[in-house]
């Protein structure tokens, strides 16, 4: 397969993007990391770059996500919020688990907003939906369709044992 070859390609695959555990807050637009690629103090910024932005990025495809290399003497993180703030981490010697755990505790949505997403997105309301729990309980109810044969029966041409007599 061509999307293996490369470094690391576990990166690219879909079960690897969406195990991202980063999902920013609604009100971010931009997220920009600079670092160099040269130096002892940049290897937490280049492992983190190398490992998390590819989740980052599938996790909020409405965010724009612009990589700086080699263009500032330290490393840092800076999120852009839709009302003209901004803030600013410094990520200078610190390891990308450290990174993580750092952006999860600032731009990140906690667990208890994300499973209040989720039951959200899964829409129960959705007319095609039948069974116990839901809003019909038989699929003879939807207009079209053909009526429960326990209270009208069914033609007999689409009743197996008419359909194929025994010889």
């Amino acid at each position: 397969m061509p999307f293996m070859k490369g470094r690391a390609p576990i990166r690219r695959t879909l079960n690897y993007l969406n195990a991202g555990k980063l999902v920013f807050k609604d009100k971010i637009k931009i997220f920009s990391v600079a670092y160099n690629i040269i130096g002892q103090n940049n290897t937490g910024a280049k492992e983190f770059v190398f490992w998390y932005l590819p989740q980052i990025q599938y996790k909020n495809p409405n965010v724009q996500v612009a990589t700086l290399k080699n263009l500032t003497p330290t490393p840092f993180i800076k999120c852009y919020f839709e009302d003209g703030r901004q803030i600013l981490v410094d990520i200078d010697n610190k390891s990308k688990e450290d990174i993580l755990d750092h952006l999860l505790n600032t731009v990140g949505k906690s667990k208890e907003v994300l499973e209040a997403e989720s039951i959200a997105a899964e829409k129960k309301d959705n007319p095609a939906n039948f069974g116990v729990g839901c809003e019909r309980p038989c699929i003879c109810e939807v207009y079209g369709q053909v009526p429960c044969p326990g209270v009208i029966p069914l033609p007999k041409v689409m009743r197996g044992k008419y359909k194929n007599p025994a010889n």
